[in-house]
């Protein structure tokens, strides 16, 4: 089988979610192997990678890899593409990891899809696009493809690999070297999971009212172990966080359950979290435009309707 290369997501050693998905996504494919850019790979992370079904775990362990902004990824990347020929490269459609897919792609000459949400056979992806208005298929017809997948796409299962790890170094250019690293400042994590890669989450709209009302969402979120998010009406007001914002100027999600309470449903809104999996609406307008796009939909006031949930889900834990 090809071999496809997977850019491995990871945090003080510990391999992230949308990694796995990745590696579930390109066993369908292919034969996977994780590529570990940085320093700080562990025994465990290794066998991680394995259980998921990394047939090959290239490890380039150098420190100036994380030195330097984005770019020195890329170019461990294309050297890889130069020296495997793999049938395709996933990454994260992730900030970071879609800056990576454009640059690789300019170092390759190859096409580059970002924001995939699925990826079948002939590495031909499902994409939403147009702010969310129209649904395509797509496929890269020149070079090797190089494919951003949004987290939570594929639901990750473990299939254990080989896991033969080889070391690769890379030798980094001048202009890899442009943007240099100065300073990491760790953000506290709470306990919620991050916005977008949560399985569950449940967003607070202009319906919320306040600032002080948010802690309705925040209960059913917790409740639910759920990510909490936020229309950008109410991040504008001040109401809640700019960086939990949901939408075409914020976040894009793909969780298995989104709950939007209080949110209207805006084009904006919606190109952020229509490819959700299950989309509940709670929203006392019942013209709203987000009943177009919910799968289940309540039609009243979140403030009854949101703690009722709240405690019927405490109640099954």
């Amino acid at each position: 089988m090809s071999e496809i290369l997977v850019l491995v997501e990871h945090v003080d050693g510990e391999v992230k979610k949308v990694t796995l998905e990745l590696l579930t996504l390109a066993r369908s494919l292919g034969a996977p192997a994780a590529v570990w850019a940085g320093p700080g790979i562990t025994d465990a992370a290794k066998a991680r990678l394995a259980e998921y079904g990394a047939e090959k775990i290239y490890v380039a362990g150098a420190d100036e890899i994380v030195d330097y902004v984005v770019a020195p990824k890329a170019e461990l990347l294309a050297q890889l593409v130069a020296d495997k020929s793999p049938a395709a490269v996933l990454v994260a459609a992730t900030t970071e990891g879609k800056e990576v897919a454009g640059r690789l792609a300019v170092k390759t000459d190859s096409g580059v899809i970002t924001d995939a949400v699925g990826l079948g056979e002939g590495f031909v992806a499902d994409q939403s696009i147009f702010g969310g208005g129209v649904n395509v298929r797509s496929k890269v017809r020149k070079g090797t493809p190089i494919v951003a997948v949004r987290p939570n796409s594929t639901a990750p299962e473990a299939a254990a690999g080989a896991g033969t790890e080889e070391q690769v170094s890379v030798t980094l250019t001048e202009s890899a070297r442009a943007a240099r690293v100065l300073e990491r400042v760790k953000q506290e994590k709470g306990a919620r999971p991050e916005l977008t890669e949560a399985a569950i989450v449940v967003s607070g709209g202009r319906g919320v009212g306040s600032a002080e009302n948010f802690s309705v969402i925040e209960g059913l979120a917790d409740a639910l172990g759920a990510a909490v998010g936020a229309s950008r009406a109410a991040t504008d007001a001040g109401w809640y966080p700019h960086q939990f914002q949901v939408g075409q100027t914020g976040k894009t999600v793909s969780p298995q359950l989104y709950i939007a309470a209080g949110i209207s449903g805006a084009i904006q809104h919606r190109a952020g979290m229509q490819t959700a999996k299950t989309i509940v609406a709670i929203n006392k307008d019942p013209e709203a435009p987000i009943f177009e796009l919910a799968d289940y939909g309540v039609v009243g006031d979140l403030h009854q309707v949101v703690p009722q949930l709240t405690e019927e889900v405490t109640k099954r834990k």
